[in-house]
C-alpha cells in the first residue's frame, strides 16, 4: 500500500509542472500529504482502490463517483474542488477510445421516457426549492450579469418570444415544455395559442394545474406526449424547443428536425435552444465527466456540436436565420442554482436524501465550471421552414429582438430591373 501511495503522489507531483496544487489528501491509513502550503481542498480517500482507479485515468469520473457514493470526502468550495479535479484530470487524463468509435445511446420512445423520468420526476417540490418563480430549468438570459435568477429567467422567456416574433393568436408548439413557464409567458404577454408536450409525469401534472390556475385553458394545451407522436401537419406558426434536444441523441437529430418541419407551416419559425459540444471532437467517444453524467445525471444524453445541428436542420429545409451562443449565461445560471440549492440544503436532503443531494450539487457546480471554461456551449438557433424556392419573408436585421416596433420584413425591391 505504501508503494501504491508513493507512486500516486510522485505521479501527481511530476505532472503538476511546478504549479502549486492547494490540496491536502488524507489517506485510508491516516497518512496525510499537502501539495501546497495554501490548502483550499481536503480530500479523504477511504479506500486504496481509488488510488488504483486514479492511476488508470479519468480522474474527474473517479472523483465524482467516489464523492457521490461517500467513499471520497471533499471539503472546500465547489469552485476550488473543481479546479483541483481539473488539475488531477490532467495528471490522470481520460483514456481515448479506438479511432472512429462514436458512443451512441439506443434511443427509443420507451427508453427516452425512462431517462426523462429518472432526471425530471425527482419531485416538483425539489425543483421549486432552487428554480426561479417561473420554474424554468434551462439557461437564463443576463443583460448585466448582476440580475437575480427570477429577473434573468423572465428576460430569457421574453428573449425567446421576441426572437420568434410571436404575434397574437399564432399557434406555438413548445417541445419539452417543462413546467409550462414559456407557454404561460407567451400566452399572457403575446396572446398566443399554445401546445406543450413533455414526457415527465411530474411536469405534465404541474403544467396542467398551472394553466388552469392562470386561467389559460382556452389558450394552452399540455400533453404527455413523445415528439414523434405529434399528429399535426403544417399547423403551427412557431415552434420552440428549450433544453430538450440533448435527450434526442445524435443519430435521431434528423428525425427530430423532420418532425419540426412536418408540424410547421411553410414560412414558420423554430427556435432550438440546447447544449452543444465546444469542440468538434468532443462528440467522439469518452471525455472527462461523461461516465459520471451518464450514470448519475442524464442517462443516454448526447451533446452534438453546432455544425451537426445546423447540418441536420438544413437537411430538413430549415434555413438558419440566427445563431447565438449563451455559454457565459449558462455558467451564471448554474451558479445561481447551486447557491440556491445550498441555501436549502437541509430541506433538499429531507426530500431526496444525502446521495442524491450530492449528485445534484456536484453536477450543477461542475457544469457551471465547464461552461465557464468553454468545455461546453449553449446555442440558440433560429430557423425558418423554407421548402419552396420563393423567398420566405424574414427580418432585415436583429434589432427587432431588442427594440419594440423594429421588425421589418425583407421584401425584394426589383425597381426597374
Amino acid at each position: 500500500m505504501k508503494d501504491l501511495r508513493t507512486n500516486f503522489l510522485d505521479h501527481v507531483k511530476k505532472n503538476l509542472g511546478g504549479k502549486p496544487l492547494p490540496l491536502r489528501i488524507i489517506f485510508w491509513d491516516g497518512h496525510e500529504y499537502a501539495f501546497s502550503e495554501q490548502v483550499l481542498v481536503t480530500m479523504r480517500l477511504h479506500s486504496a482502490r481509488h488510488v488504483t482507479n486514479l492511476l488508470m485515468g479519468n480522474a474527474i469520473d473517479v472523483l465524482g463517483e467516489g464523492y457521490v457514493e461517500g467513499s471520497i470526502g471533499l471539503d472546500g468550495r465547489y469552485q476550488d474542488i473543481l479546479a483541483v479535479a481539473e488539475a488531477l484530470n490532467r495528471a490522470f487524463p481520460a483514456k481515448k477510445p479506438k479511432t472512429g468509435f462514436l458512443r451512441r445511446a439506443l434511443h427509443s420512445k420507451s427508453r427516452d421516457a425512462e431517462a426523462i423520468h429518472y432526471h425530471y420526476d425527482v419531485s416538483n417540490a425539489f425543483y421549486q426549492l432552487w428554480l426561479d418563480r417561473n420554474m424554468v430549468y434551462s439557461c437564463a438570459y443576463f443583460k448585466t450579469g448582476a440580475e437575480d435568477i427570477d429577473t434573468a429567467q423572465a428576460q430569457k422567456l421574453d428573449h425567446i418570444c421576441r426572437k420568434l416574433h410571436l404575434q397574437p393568436d399564432e399557434k406555438l408548439l413548445d417541445i419539452g415544455c417543462g413546467w409550462g413557464g414559456l407557454l404561460v409567458w407567451a400566452a399572457k404577454h403575446y396572446a398566443i395559442q399554445g401546445v406543450g408536450i413533455t414526457l415527465s409525469q411530474e411536469q405534465f401534472a404541474y403544467a396542467r394545474e398551472r394553466v388552469e390556475r392562470e386561467g389559460l385553458t382556452d389558450r394552452i394545451e399540455i400533453r404527455l406526449q413523445d415528439y414523434r407522436d405529434i399528429p399535426e401537419r403544417d399547423f403551427f406558426d412557431k415552434v420552440s424547443s428549450v433544453g430538450m434536444f440533448e435527450h434526442v441523441g445524435r443519430a435521431k437529430l434528423g428525425e427530430y428536425f423532420q418532425v419540426i418541419h412536418r408540424v410547421l407551416k411553410e414560412g414558420g419559425w423554430v427556435m432550438n435552444h440546447g447544449i452543444t459540444a465546444s469542440q468538434q471532437d468532443d462528440e467522439l467517444g469518452h471525455h472527462s465527466g461523461s461516465d459520471f453524467m451518464d450514470k448519475y445525471v442524464f442517462p443516454d444524453g448526447e451533446i452534438p456540436h453546432l455544425w451537426r445541428v445546423v447540418r441536420e436542420m438544413a437537411g430538413q429545409d430549415l434555413e438558419v436565420l440566427d445563431v447565438e451562443n449563451l455559454r457565459p449565461h449558462y455558467a451564471q445560471t448554474l451558479i445561481h442554482w447551486v447557491q440556491r440549492l445550498e441555501a436549502r440544503k437541509a430541506e433538499a436532503i429531507a426530500m431526496i436524501g444525502d446521495k442524491r443531494y450530492r449528485i445534484w450539487a456536484i453536477y450543477m457546480a461542475g457544469c457551471a465550471y465547464a461552461f465557464w471554461h468553454n468545455w461546453s456551449a449553449l446555442h440558440q438557433i433560429l430557423a425558418v421552414k423554407q421548402s419552396r424556392e420563393e423567398l420566405t419573408p424574414r427580418p432585415w436585421e436583429r434589432r427587432y429582438q431588442y427594440q419594440e416596433n423594429a421588425f421589418q420584413l425583407a421584401e425584394p425591391d426589383w425597381g426597374n430591373i
